[in-house]
């Protein structure tokens, strides 16, 4: 069964890049084209902000839950940001039932990073009583569907997720009116593969799996970047970092403006 998996294994990375020295990809794209994103907010009416976002056939749901607790120590000011991720076998049949994987902490770590580094939110303006009381943000990763390229579209999700999100203050203060959390900046990643010495933007899901290395990168509005996430064993040259970053912004402006107008 290896020998076979590992034939299999060959003859997809064959194909591929026969494919791709023509410019050419197995779903129709050229090497630069990202999949179609499609964005829907207020998904799930019981939490205080969602949104769905499709890649491709990629299909992530996030949810934004708020509760009042007490903040770390070193930041009795600022609220607490916490990123979760679910990836169970409904969604492939890659993924395991049981606690988080690497897979799914490297996902909420590249999310939650892009977020943090970018100050999307105003985590001062979360704290309720210095060093005793502040809003605990939670963005729930579910991974509905993966065909894919995880970290772009669970990227998407969350942001439009944070625009999406009221802030409890009724229910959970006993008094005033509920305001919107207020988004500062917006933090777009795009993911890029390497298959041999060929760069594809948002790998597919055959990309993904057979891919020698992989570069996130997420730009702000600005265009400047905010955070990178290197994955898999393979390497970039500086070159192909610079063209990366290059690609990330270009994309990154059509995503910022499919979610701010969905």
């Amino acid at each position: 069964m290896l020998e076979m998996t590992e034939a299999v294994h060959e003859l997809t990375r064959s194909h591929i890049l026969r494919l791709a020295a023509a410019g050419k990809r197995g779903d129709g794209r050229g090497l630069e084209d990202q999949r179609p994103v499609s964005i829907q907010k207020g998904f799930v009416e019981t939490a205080e902000g969602s949104a769905r976002a499709k890649l491709g056939n990629t299909d992530i749901l996030v949810g934004v839950k708020m509760e009042i607790g007490q903040p770390y120590p070193d930041s009795p000011d600022r609220g607490v940001l916490i990123t979760n991720v679910e990836l169970t076998p409904v969604a492939s049949p890659d993924f395991e039932s049981g606690p988080p994987r690497p897979a799914a902490i490297e996902l909420a770590r590249v999310v939650d990073r892009g977020i943090r580094e970018t100050e999307t939110v105003d985590m001062e303006k979360l704290c309720i009583e210095s060093g005793e009381k502040v809003w605990l943000l939670f963005i729930d990763i579910h991974v509905l569907d993966y065909h894919g390229n995880l970290f772009d579209a669970s990227n998407y999700a969350a942001l439009a997720a944070l625009t999406n999100t009221l802030v409890p203050i009724s229910s959970k203060l006993g008094d005033g009116k509920d305001i919107p959390l207020g988004v500062l900046h917006y933090p777009v990643s795009v993911t890029v593969s390497k298959i041999g010495d060929i760069l594809f933007v948002d790998p597919s899901l055959e990309e993904d799996r057979i891919a020698d290395a992989r570069l996130t990168v997420t730009t702000d509005e600005d265009g400047h970047v905010r955070a990178m996430q290197k994955g898999l064993e393979g390497s970039f040259t500086l070159d192909e970092v610079i063209r990366i970053i290059s690609l990330s912004q270009k994309t990154g402006k059509k995503v910022r403006k499919t979610i701010l107008e969905a």
